[in-house]
């Protein structure tokens, strides 16, 4: 298992295309470039309707705002053919279809087109566990000082299931998350923990467990360990990991991020 605490847009920022590698950016000389952060989630119990894409472009280290990008054409295709269309939301850099059908296992074909370049990447969209039972230790943490929040899960006992866990409460300065893979707890019921001092009896704590594919587990593996838990993505990574999103007309115009699908099990529990 593997840990990290960061801004959550930020995180699927970087990854690969094709196979995996680690790129150098000068963040201040670099041309601008496109961000993709394409993460479907299909939440249990909705229809997955509503899906946001959001495009912005990097910029200087130091800026202040995130350029958003406009008059992009974006859309995703399924293995029949079905087009689900991204409409703009002027000014934003959001993309939004209310229209997406989401189904398990199912392949997806993401296409972006901007400023005369095409982007593709391609996934599955990948099932997850339930989350059974949550329970609360006022003595958690490394030094039984803290307040952890503890859910627990059932692996599916087919080996190569792979996990993305966020708990988020308006007392973290960011989200919390973890990345696991069943090599080890394969078919059996395992857990997942959060713990602060600043959890007091009051406060809802959101947990989220998405499916994940392993190319997206082996992305979020390589990039906590670039930053080490050291508070984002930028913190002293020297590069950035690439995601398996393609530029089809200038492959060395490549985009950053990560084109991912999951089916999420979401429950808010209050600190007694």
């Amino acid at each position: 298992m593997k840990k990290i605490s960061a801004l959550f847009p930020l995180i699927f920022l970087f990854l690969l295309s094709g196979c995996e590698e680690v790129v150098d950016l000068d963040l201040e000389t670099q041309r601008p470039r496109l961000v993709i952060d394409a993460g479907i989630d299909w939440i249990k119990d909705t229809d997955g309707s509503v899906q946001t894409i959001r495009l912005t472009t990097t910029a200087a280290y130091y800026a202040p705002t995130v350029p958003a990008v406009t008059g992009a054409t974006v859309f995703i295709a399924n293995s029949v053919g079905d087009i689900f269309t991204f409409t703009e939301d002027p000014g934003t850099g959001n993309y939004i279809c209310n229209e997406f059908v989401p189904v398990l296992n199912e392949t997806y074909f993401l296409t972006v087109d901007y400023d005369g370049q095409t982007y593709t990447a391609q996934e599955t969209l990948v099932a997850t566990s339930d989350i059974l039972t949550i329970e609360q230790d006022n003595e958690g943490g490394f030094l039984g000082d803290e307040v952890e929040v503890k859910f627990f899960y059932q692996d599916e006992p087919t080996m190569g299931n792979h996990y993305l866990v966020r708990f988020d409460a308006p007392v973290f300065p960011y989200p919390d998350y973890e990345v696991i893979s069943d090599e080890f707890i394969n078919g059996n019921q395992t857990f997942e923990s959060v713990s602060e001092e600043t959890l007091e009896a009051g406060v809802d704590v959101r947990i989220r467990l998405y499916g994940i594919s392993e190319r997206y587990y082996d992305y979020m593996s390589k990039l906590l360990l670039m930053t080490g838990g050291s508070g984002g993505p930028f913190g002293t990574a020297p590069a950035t990991v690439r995601g398996n999103i393609v530029n089809e007309t200038d492959e060395s115009n490549f985009a950053l991020g990560f084109f991912r699908l999951s089916e999420v099990d979401q429950e808010n529990y209050t600190i007694q």
